[in-house]
């Protein structure tokens, strides 16, 4: 295939030499698909250039790809629920240009290196955009994780209650502790889904509380299970100093002060992330029976989720995901309202960034620390960094166009992931997403839908 050059120009770039946005013209090789040079300046039009190689966007702003580092996609085994080709899709219409796949949820989980082929077949030809996957820590695969981790894996997962699926069981201190050799050896890295399980708290009925109250599920989930659990990764870490760990989905704002100290005195390497439900969302908008809202750990009361924002902005948490965690409807027991009994996670994988944008404007934040939670720095999270996350030379040119001006109100019809249900469905949403770039080429188009999986342009597994 002979070699190209395509020109991507805006009147506000956001690039890394320009992180508050500035006129750019961004230089992208064919096939290649990776950034020559960005220019401070719209360039003028070189002779002979094709109309699709000359991409002008005018007033909208050009922004990086997003990385989603947090993503059930759930093939082979549960696709029913979500698969690559409709999660793929979902992710790029949001203009989210790589994701890591959760090793949960799917069947077999990501747990053993033919398990991990097994996923990496099962995603052939339906990928849209790139894909990155995480193992998982379970009871009995200590063996498993450096084998895994050799094979390409960005870090490891578990649970420290039980995950909702009989394949994936939660891991106590001591599984800990083993993993934490294995992958301390491995150079890896380690994530915990932080609550403890409290069977006191998690009785389905609290005396005779209604399980279509939302207060029910609240209170069957609170602070302290993420507290507790949280205090336990913290001694755990403590003996493997070099070993980075990481909290997914931090809902408890109570949480932070111990992992303030973990990180400022004790001086350990970990990370936390939150989601954008926890950012955008409060209890006290959820009314009785809507099962959609019901995520594990749980979204909390508006104060919380001030504290959050106040969290994100001091550099307490690092980044934000989505989550995405679907099932097929009737697991979300709309028809009973049963919090206590539907399935706890979120539909948006898509939404992000114009949820996250719309709220930051609100709040008086500014792009630039937006772009850091959603794209920079999960992919350095996920060592990505130089290639994802950022139009600078040398990366991969994953773009989006994005118009901060546009407003659209979020309707089932319009969600591409494949279950068509979530909590955002009616809310109006500030900062659209017009198209996203994979390599250079385009991927989704607002007006004119997707290019399709081709071999060309097909998805790229990170490994």
């Amino acid at each position: 295939m002979s070699s190209r050059t395509r020109y991507f120009l805006s009147s506000r770039v956001y690039s890394a030499s320009a992180p508050d946005g500035a006129p750019g013209t961004v230089v992208v090789e064919l096939p290649a698909g990776t950034i020559s040079a960005v220019h401070p300046r719209l360039l003028e039009r070189p002779a002979g250039t094709q109309d699709d190689d000359w991409v002008d966007v005018g007033d909208k702003w050009l922004l990086p790809g997003l990385v989603d580092a947090h993503v059930h996609l759930n093939e082979p085994g549960r696709t029913e629920w979500e698969g690559f080709e409709t999660g793929t899709a979902a992710a790029a219409s949001g203009g989210v240009t790589t994701v890591i796949d959760m090793p949960l949820n799917a069947i077999p989980p990501t747990t053993t290196v033919a398990n991990l082929h097994t996923k990496l077949a099962a995603s052939e030809g339906k990928r849209h955009i790139d894909v990155g996957f995480w193992g998982g820590v379970i009871p009995d695969n200590a063996a498993d994780l450096q084998p895994l981790a050799h094979e390409g894996v960005k870090g490891f997962k578990a649970f420290l209650c039980e995950s909702g699926v009989d394949e994936f069981p939660g891991i106590n201190e001591q599984q800990i502790l083993a993993a934490m050799k294995e992958l301390n050896e491995a150079k890896s890295l380690f994530l915990f889904h932080a609550e403890l399980d409290n069977p006191a708290s998690q009785q389905h009925g609290h005396g005779h509380a209604d399980p279509a109250a939302y207060s029910t599920f609240l209170d069957s989930r609170p602070p302290s299970l993420e507290e507790s659990a949280i205090d336990l990764i913290i001694r755990c870490a403590a003996q493997f100093p070099s070993l980075r760990t990481h909290i997914v989905h931090l809902s408890a704002a109570s949480a932070l002060p111990a992992l303030r100290r973990a990180r400022n005195d004790l001086k350990l390497p970990m990370t936390v992330e939150t989601c954008f439900h926890y950012l955008t969302l409060s209890a006290e908008e959820i009314a009785q029976g809507q099962t959609l809202f019901k995520c594990c750990p749980p979204i909390r009361a508006a104060s919380n989720r001030d504290a959050l924002w106040d969290a994100l902005l001091a550099g307490d948490i690092d980044f934000v995901v989505s989550d995405h965690s679907p099932c097929v409807t009737e697991l979300k027991k709309l028809d009973e309202g049963d919090f206590m009994g539907a399935w706890g996670g979120i539909g948006g994988l898509g939404l992000g960034l114009s949820l996250l944008f719309t709220e930051a404007h609100k709040r008086g934040v500014e792009m630039r620390r937006v772009l850091e939670w959603v794209a920079s720095t999960p992919a350095k999270q996920v060592g990505l960094e130089g290639r994802k996350g950022a139009i600078v030379e040398g990366a991969d040119a994953d773009f989006v166009v994005f118009d901060p001006q546009e407003s659209f109100t979020i309707r089932k019809s319009e969600l591409h992931f494949k279950n068509r249900a979530s909590p955002y469905e009616g809310l109006t949403l500030t900062g659209a997403v017009r198209s996203t770039y994979l390599r250079g080429k385009q991927v989704y188009s607002r007006d004119t839908g997707f290019k399709g999986v081709e071999s060309e342009s097909d998805g790229k597994t990170l490994l």
